[in-house]
């Protein structure tokens, strides 16, 4: 695989650390600026938000420039948001410096993803993919553990600055590294915003939404559902949400390996597997050793996706693509709050800790019923055409 896709890994490592980290450094944040632990946690909203938001909006002000040249000012504004959260003296100015590094968010793995693709030949694509976002499976693994440490023994700037550090990496690679001759966009702003014409556009992001919207149903709340159901003690659950991480990187690798062979075969297979795992959750949690196995399981299922998933976005907005992936990489981070939601709606309705995995479930068995439409819509186009072609031959026959 090129050298390039280091330098983009290392990018994606860092703002999957920045994105991640705030989780564990809650009670340093609203003990410094004297707010509330739920107001703290707004600082993971407002971030989803600027993900949501900065993604497409970005990419679409940058259409017509190149592809390293976006990268490079999206790392530059990355590293200037997580700075100014470093230096932020009022939780005001926190919230502002995280929603700037999440406008960068969207629009570079958008276009990350297109970049990467386009490094390698056609049929290593979705694995080069997958390597790219091996930083943000890592960031999973290594990065939030290590920046939550450093944050809590040295306050939470800290970790702020080894981010904005690691950015710094993340650009120099880039600039290093990232070939100059990546071919910009060609239709412009119009040529991008084109493709959401295509229904099967939509249906690839509808996908993203309810399958990974069924990762974070269940993952929102595995803490309180590892201590409260399957009797771990709280400090144990730091070590079980390291075996998921390790199970994401597993699975993500594995996901884009599988895509490269047969892209909406291997859609259907790690769909229907992650249903089954959710599902099988809800049973396995009341036991310490089942929740051990079904998480590193699900691990491996939930990230499986994302190679996956994005290329899809890819192949059919092929004229087009960046912009189509950076909402791709939206409807991820839409997926992961409406979960969330939905989750914790269950939760407050007395429903137990185990139902957001009934929850997960069903949302990706719905994601599951979208790519078999999808798939069917693409069978059907084929009969068409094949049907077109012969149809002249047979007229002449006669």
């Amino acid at each position: 695989m090129p050298v390039a896709l280091l330098a983009l890994a290392i990018s994606a490592f860092a703002i999957g650390t920045t994105e991640f980290v705030i989780m564990g450094l809650l009670p340093e944040v609203a003990a410094d600026f004297g707010v509330s632990i739920p107001a703290a946690g707004l600082l993971i909203t407002g971030y989803a938000l600027g993900v949501v938001v900065g993604g497409p909006v970005l990419t679409a002000v940058g259409s017509k420039l190149p592809r390293k040249t976006i990268l490079v000012s999206l790392m530059v504004l990355f590293i200037a948001g997580n700075l100014f959260s470093a230096l932020a003296e009022t939780y005001g100015l926190l919230m502002t410096g995280r929603v700037v590094a999440a406008l960068a968010h969207g629009a570079f793995f958008g276009v990350g993803s297109v970049v990467a693709a386009d490094l390698v030949a056609p049929e290593r694509r979705a694995s080069a993919i997958a390597l790219m976002f091996t930083g943000l499976t890592m960031a999973n693994v290594l990065g939030v553990p290590l920046g939550t440490a450093l944050g809590q023994q040295l306050g939470w700037r800290s970790t702020f600055w080894a981010v904005t550090v690691l950015g710094v990496l993340g650009l120099i690679g880039i600039l290093a590294l990232v070939p100059r001759t990546q071919a910009a966009p060609g239709g412009g702003l119009r040529g991008e915003l084109a493709v959401f014409r295509i229904p099967q556009v939509w249906l690839a992001l509808a996908m993203t939404t309810l399958g990974f919207g069924g990762v974070f149903a269940s993952f929102t709340y595995i803490a309180p559902m590892m201590t409260q159901v399957a009797g771990f003690a709280g400090g144990t659950v730091t070590w079980l949400l390291v075996l998921f991480g390790a199970g994401l990187f597993v699975g993500n690798l594995l996901g884009g390996r599988a895509a490269d062979r047969a892209l909406m075969p291997s859609l259907y297979v790690i769909l229907a597997v992650l249903a089954a795992v959710l599902f099988t959750f809800t049973f396995t949690a009341h036991s310490q050793l089942g929740s051990v196995l079904t998480i590193a399981v699900f691990g491996i299922a939930g990230f499986a996706t994302v190679a996956p998933l994005q290329m899809r976005v890819l192949t059919k907005a092929a004229g087009a693509p960046a912009l189509a992936s950076a909402a791709n990489v939206a409807a991820f981070n839409l997926g992961n709050a409406g979960g969330a939601w939905l989750g914790g709606l269950a939760i407050e309705n007395g429903l137990g800790y185990t139902a957001p995995n009934w929850i997960g479930g069903t949302l990706t068995v719905a994601g599951l019923a979208v790519a078999l439409f999808s798939g069917w819509l693409d069978r059907r186009g084929r009969a068409t055409i094949d049907t077109a072609s012969i149809e002249p031959a047979t007229a002449l026959a006669r």
